[in-house]
C-alpha cells in the first residue's frame, strides 16, 4: 500500500470512527484519543490529516456536497428549481449524517461547509456577493425548517414548492 492509499485509508477510518462515536455521544465528549482508538490509528495519523474533531465533520460535509454538485453538474437541467430539488434529494439520501449534526446541535458545521462551497466569494463584486449570500441564507433556512419538520417532502416536492414560490 502506497502513501496515498494509506492516507486515504486513515482518513476514511478516522471519519467513520468519529461519525460512529457521534451517534452515541455529544461532540464535546469526543476526544482525539477515543477516535484514534476506534479507528485503530495513531494520534500522529490523526493530526497529519485533521486539526480537530470538528474538522473531520466539516470535511465530510464538504466531501458529500462536492459529490452531489459534481453529479448534478454532469447532467443537463432546465431550471434553478431542478437544482434545489436535486439538492433536497441529496439531503434525504444523506439524512442519517445531516440529521446527526442537527440532533447533536452542530448543524453550524453544515452551514459553514455549504457557504464555503456555494456562498459569496471575496473576489465577487459586492452586488453579486450580496445576492449569493441572500440566496444561500434563504436556502439554509429552507433546509433547516424542512429538517425540523421531519423532511416530509421529497426533493421533487421541494422543487415544486420552490417553483410555486417563483424562485429563479
Amino acid at each position: 500500500m502506497g502513501n496515498a492509499e494509506r492516507n486515504s485509508y486513515v482518513t476514511k477510518a478516522i471519519t467513520k470512527a468519529a461519525i460512529s462515536l457521534l451517534r452515541s455521544e455529544d461532540l464535546v465528549s469526543l476526544t482525539v484519543s477515543r477516535i484514534c482508538q476506534e479507528a485503530q490509528v495513531s494520534r500522529n495519523s490523526f493530526y497529519r490529516n485533521f486539526s480537530s474533531v470538528e474538522d473531520i465533520l466539516h470535511r465530510e460535509v464538504t466531501r458529500r456536497l462536492r459529490v452531489w454538485r459534481e453529479a448534478y453538474d454532469s447532467q443537463p437541467h432546465d431550471s434553478e428549481a431542478d437544482r434545489y430539488g436535486s439538492f433536497f434529494a441529496h439531503l434525504q439520501a444523506n439524512a442519517d449524517y445531516y440529521l446527526l449534526l442537527e440532533r447533536r446541535g452542530i448543524f453550524h458545521i453544515f452551514r459553514e461547509a455549504y457557504l464555503g462551497l456555494f456562498g459569496p466569494k471575496p473576489d465577487q463584486p459586492n452586488a453579486e456577493a450580496y445576492v449569493v449570500a441572500f440566496v444561500g441564507g434563504g436556502m439554509l433556512a429552507w433546509v433547516e425548517e424542512w429538517m425540523a419538520r421531519g423532511m416530509q417532502e421529497s426533493g421533487d416536492q421541494m422543487a415544486a414548492a420552490l417553483r410555486a414560490a417563483d424562485v429563479r
